[in-house]
């Protein structure tokens, strides 16, 4: 069965793009668009898309706004559209914390000098979204108003606070996630750094993770998000306002504390070595991620031996498994997160079908079991 998608944008020349690069694949169904967060909720209720794509910037309701009221009563995995900039980055981020599912960088040069390029990107997280089924199994819609009365169908009245797994459960037959794995809580032990490793969906993980930690927390902490190189600094200063740990964006040269976590730059790898030290080094063209988790576990896995606990969080891919695996032969920790709460599923199920999971937590569970076993 083809997945439907909703096209969203002001601009009539990218939605016409946008619709033609999707309907050129013939697994992809453009069911409709609409030029206006407005328009976008009213669609969504009546065509029920498996995907949405979604631009920020539009007269009447804006993109987030209309994420927003699309979670609370019709979740459905969203795309969003940004510049690469960090006023984008900034409304992004903001996009996700609505319960946007991922994004793209609105790039009509793009489009016009790499269209076979764009195509597959495109088609690729269009595919990747219909088949997430956008799980929400840690997502909760924040409450809002209800949309104006031209675009809310009388039939349909707003559910304040419903449920978004039950709600995409009721309209679209899909296998459910497994369910959590049980897990002990962890043995204390000295760790000297916590690698966390995230992709698809981490961006609000690392936010539930991290908002848990005490200012005091013993530990340094390195942070590996496949993220572009304009966004990274405006995560890591989002992160940085709303934990109590200080977070920055690495650099060359920044030495690992206890209390600071340190997000590798979009664009570039990021090491540690035996002192402390990270190093920051240009991205290899040869790699697909750039930053690479597998790369910064490699090197904690030579620097720090035994004395690292590393963590899997939610992504598309196998990023991690093979720099978990030198971890684990190493004697360090390796934890995933579960099927349930991820939104893909795809990272932490490499560590976990490659047997290299120490343990696996709920989202909501990690942060307080980093807690356990490092204080």
């Amino acid at each position: 069965m083809a997945v439907k998608v909703l096209v969203v944008d002001d601009s009539g020349f990218f939605r016409r793009r946008v619709s033609e690069i999707l309907s050129g694949d013939p697994t992809i169904t453009v069911v409709g668009t609409a030029t206006n967060g407005k328009e976008a909720i009213d669609q969504a209720l009546a065509l029920k898309p498996d995907v949405i794509t979604m631009d920020y910037e539009m007269p009447m309701m804006d993109g987030i706004t209309a994420v927003r009221h699309i979670m609370q009563r019709c979740p459905t995995p969203v795309l969003m559209f940004s510049s690469l900039t960090h006023e984008g980055a900034r409304v992004t981020l903001d996009a996700l914390d609505a319960g946007a599912v991922d994004y793209l960088p609105k790039n009509f040069e793009d489009i016009s000098r790499n269209p076979d390029k764009v195509r597959q990107m495109l088609c690729d997280k269009v595919h990747t979204l219909a088949r997430s089924n956008r799980r929400f199994g840690s997502y909760s819609a924040p409450a809002v108003a209800p949309a104006p009365a031209a675009a809310t169908p009388s039939a349909a009245p707003p559910v304040p606070h419903a449920s978004p797994r039950a709600s995409i459960a009721s309209r679209a037959p899909a296998a459910a996630p497994a369910p959590a794995v049980s897990t002990p809580a962890p043995r204390r032990k000295a760790y000297k750094l916590v690698a966390i490793g995230t992709s698809t969906g981490g961006p609000v993980a690392l936010q539930r993770v991290l908002t848990q930690l005490p200012a005091g927390f013993p530990a340094p902490i390195v942070l590996i998000q496949h993220m572009p190189a304009a966004f990274t600094k405006a995560f890591a200063e989002r992160l940085d306002k709303l934990c109590r740990i200080s977070v920055k964006e690495a650099e060359d040269g920044d030495v690992l504390r206890p209390g600071l976590a340190l997000l590798a730059p979009g664009g570039k790898q990021m090491m540690v070595d035996g002192r402390g030290t990270v190093k920051i080094l240009p991205g290899d063209e040869r790699l697909n991620y750039k930053p690479c988790v597998d790369i910064t576990f490699g090197s904690a896995a030579k620097s720090y031996s035994d004395k690292v606990l590393a963590v899997v969080l939610t992504g598309m891919g196998a990023d991690g498994r093979e720099g978990a695996r030198l971890l684990k032969q190493a004697g360090s920790t390796v934890w995933a997160q579960d099927e349930a709460s991820c939104v893909i599923y795809g990272m932490p199920m490499a560590i976990a079908k490659a047997n290299l999971a120490d343990a696996v937590y709920s989202l909501d569970d990690i942060g307080r079991h980093l807690v356990e076993a490092c204080i």
